[in-house]
């Protein structure tokens, strides 16, 4: 049994949008693997609270802590602190067994008025989990677990994949069915707040749009993003998570994020 927690950058909003990508993000890992992953964020806030001032409770949204907004504001953390953070959080991640497939949408190529973007990131992002599983682990299922702000959405789609799933062909116009088989259940919501795994997925989420915008050449210039993150700092970041990041995912990216659409 496997556990999936979701996040993601960016709105998902389409013909009408705020950010010009959204990406999904899906981290999963074995249900026996659980408890040792928790204990060791739940140490690593610990030590975030003795170096940095950072309060455990306190849920991390690393955009905001990158933008130096409130409440991190309030606790005085230079540039260079707030990057250490990120760092930090990437070297976590490569450390815990778990794994993560990133689904990224560039809205500014979509041609198709009635694209739905939430539910073909969740759709390409749930076949790849369980094309994974079918390899690693032919027997294993998985279950999602969400932000309760998109468990609506999600319900849709999961549901409707598992009765009819349709994927494209590479070798001509037509595809083929593939229902999914390993999804259990529908999205079960969790605050964010209250889960470190959906929170980490959070911080993987935003590196990887920083990522896309830079490959994708977008802009996504804000006057408080601090100066150091740079190309280089996110290739550094990406190389860092690539221990983590389900690289399978997408054979035509070097770190598995999966670009749509084509």
């Amino acid at each position: 049994m496997y556990i999936a927690y979701y996040d993601e950058a960016g709105d998902d909003g389409f013909p009408r949008y705020s950010s010009p990508l959204f990406v999904l993000s899906a981290l999963y890992l074995h249900y026996l693997n659980w408890k040792r992953a928790f204990d060791t964020i739940q140490m690593f806030r610990r030590q975030l609270k003795n170096d940095f001032n950072i309060p455990i409770k306190w849920e991390i949204h690393t955009r905001s802590l990158l933008l130096n907004k409130n409440p991190y504001r309030e606790i005085g953390l230079s540039n260079n602190d707030r990057i250490c953070v990120i760092d930090l959080f990437c070297d976590l991640a490569s450390q815990l067994d778990i794994k993560v497939v990133n689904i990224a949408i560039n809205k500014t190529i979509i041609r198709k008025q009635d694209y739905r973007v939430l539910d073909r990131a969740l759709t390409y992002s749930v076949q790849r989990i369980e094309n994974d599983l079918k390899r690693i682990d032919p027997t294993g299922r998985f279950l999602i677990i969400t932000d309760d702000g998109r468990v609506g959405k999600m319900r849709n789609t999961t549901r409707r994949i598992q009765k009819i799933n349709f994927i494209p062909s590479r070798y001509g116009p037509e595809g083929y069915r593939q229902e999914i088989e390993s999804l259990i259940e529908d999205p079960l919501p969790k605050n964010s707040k209250e889960s470190y795994f959906i929170q980490l997925a959070d911080t993987i989420s935003y590196i990887v749009y920083l990522y896309v915008a830079q490959i994708c050449n977008i802009s996504h210039s804000n006057n408080r993003m601090p100066e150091e993150i740079n190309k280089e700092k996110v290739i550094e970041w990406m190389q860092k998570l690539k221990g983590c990041l389900n690289v399978a995912a997408s054979g035509e990216n070097e770190f598995g994020v999966v670009c749509c659409p084509k």
